[in-house]
């Protein structure tokens, strides 16, 4: 009698420069002056496809944050990044991060639409509304637009570009030479898109992907983020602290994404993971100190000003950490800093330990042990209805990657839990996602509201 396959997790490389741990870039092993080195990356992302990961992560922003002082800024853009790098790639999946705050939707469309193409279907977006005044001071504006209203621009942005992409039927061109018809005119299509946000006529100037969308992939955790991912995201990228907040996250989101008629197992939930492995515990936590020991404090008070939105470098840095603002107030990075606040009070942290704290992820869980009590934990967290995979994040970089790689991995796969070989080629079939049907194919002319082209 045969019976169903194991379950598996995802697990997805978050590529950052030389490693997540701020202070990397002055570890004697990293090489921070090969950060815009595309050969780095492309040996990077060949690594993880030999482990069999899902995909690779580019992160992205618009602004340097003030931070060139004393921390790598200024990477390369994903686009051009992700493309580079699939040409060095056969399996593993692309994902990039891209604003719909600072981009208009048929750009965005136009884009990913052509890394599908050029990847073999191996495209991803990370969705993001952006986070600070910082940026928006690149765009020709004062104010970052308030947080709200962000996401409802994100998700006209959305439907526009989904539109778009299914503005050409997958069988439109035709290539008849005979005939002399490149494609059928029925089967491409403008459309008529006129919104709050956005009037875009069509149709898309690149035929449909190969995967039909690439995949949607979001990483907020505020309540409209939430709601947002429920409704749009096919994986997502969240950071938790504990067992317990990452299982109400997991909870909340499929719960939420019943109402708009999904299925829950169509939604992979990936929290941040930034492991630090050694041969012993004791060996772990001593790499993860020694990373600790190049961390620039006053950087680090920076931060925290930033986030508690008050000037703290004058404070004692082994004394509490201040209250941070009301969370109705924060208009940029809710969820990360309502994340934060819980953080330093749950374990009372001073602001030197809290510092330390977010130096190896940003506000993502960290730890640090042996390959067997990694995949322990990762295990836990799996099997417990708090992920569905993780965003592995190496705090240093090559060697955390191949750390994970060869020690982590290997556990994963001798437990059942990790794929040997890729079963299928694009980056739908590695998260078992599902291709999007066209909306407009079995439409009549009249329903699709646009004329064809």
């Amino acid at each position: 009698m045969s019976s169903e396959p194991r379950r598996q997790m995802h697990l997805n490389l978050f590529l950052m420069s030389v490693g997540h741990h701020e202070a990397a870039w002055r570890h004697p092993q990293s090489q921070p002056e090969r950060h815009t080195d595309i050969r780095y990356y492309q040996e990077l992302a060949q690594a993880a496809e030999r482990a069999k990961f899902d995909s690779v992560f580019l992160a992205d922003g618009l602004a340097t944050w003030g931070r060139a002082a004393h921390s790598i800024v200024g990477g390369l853009e994903p686009f051009t990044f992700l493309a580079a790098v699939s040409a060095v790639t056969e399996k593993i999946g692309l994902i990039g991060t891209v604003s719909t705050t600072y981009n208009e939707p048929f750009h965005v469309a136009r884009k990913f639409a052509s890394l599908d193409h050029i990847s073999g279907g191996r495209a991803g977006w990370n969705i993001v509304t952006s986070g600070g005044e910082m940026e928006a001071q690149n765009f020709n504006k004062e104010e970052h637009l308030h947080h709200h209203l962000r996401y409802q621009r994100a998700a006209e942005f959305l439907e526009v570009a989904t539109s778009l992409w299914d503005s050409w039927d997958d069988d439109a061109r035709l290539f008849d030479k005979a005939s002399g018809a490149f494609a059928d005119p029925e089967k491409v299509r403008a459309i008529e898109h006129k919104g709050e946000w956005f009037g875009v006529k069509g149709p898309l100037n690149v035929p449909r992907p190969p995967q039909g969308h690439p995949v949607l992939v979001q990483a907020g955790a505020s309540d409209d983020g939430r709601e947002f991912a429920a409704r749009y995201a096919e994986a997502i990228f969240t950071a938790q602290q504990t067992l317990e907040d990452a299982q109400e996250f997991y909870r909340d989101v499929k719960t939420r994404a019943q109402k708009y008629g999904r299925d829950p197992d169509a939604i992979k939930i990936l929290p941040g993971i930034g492991a630090t492995i050694g041969a012993t515990e004791a060996e772990a936590r001593e790499k993860e100190e020694y990373l600790h020991s190049f961390i620039n404090f006053d950087r680090g008070m920076g931060m925290l000003s930033f986030l508690l939105k008050q000037d703290i470098s004058q404070i004692d840095l082994d004394g509490p950490v201040p209250p941070f603002p009301p969370i109705e107030e924060v208009n940029g990075m809710k969820s990360r800093t309502q994340l934060v606040d819980e953080l330093a009070r749950r374990e009372n942290l001073t602001v030197r330990q809290l510092i330390k704290r977010l130096a190896g992820g940003r506000g993502h869980r960290t730890f640090a042990g042996t390959a067997t009590q990694v995949a322990d934990q990762l295990e836990e967290w799996f099997t417990k209805g708090a992920a569905d995979g993780f965003n592995v994040m190496p705090p240093l970089l090559p060697g955390g990657l191949n750390e994970f790689a060869e020690g982590v991995i290997p556990e994963l796969q001798r437990r059942g839990l990790f794929r040997t070989e890729y079963a299928g080629s694009t980056l739908r079939e590695h998260y078992g996602l599902s291709r999007p049907r066209n909306r407009f194919e079995a439409s009549s002319q009249s329903e699709r509201g646009g004329e064809n082209i």
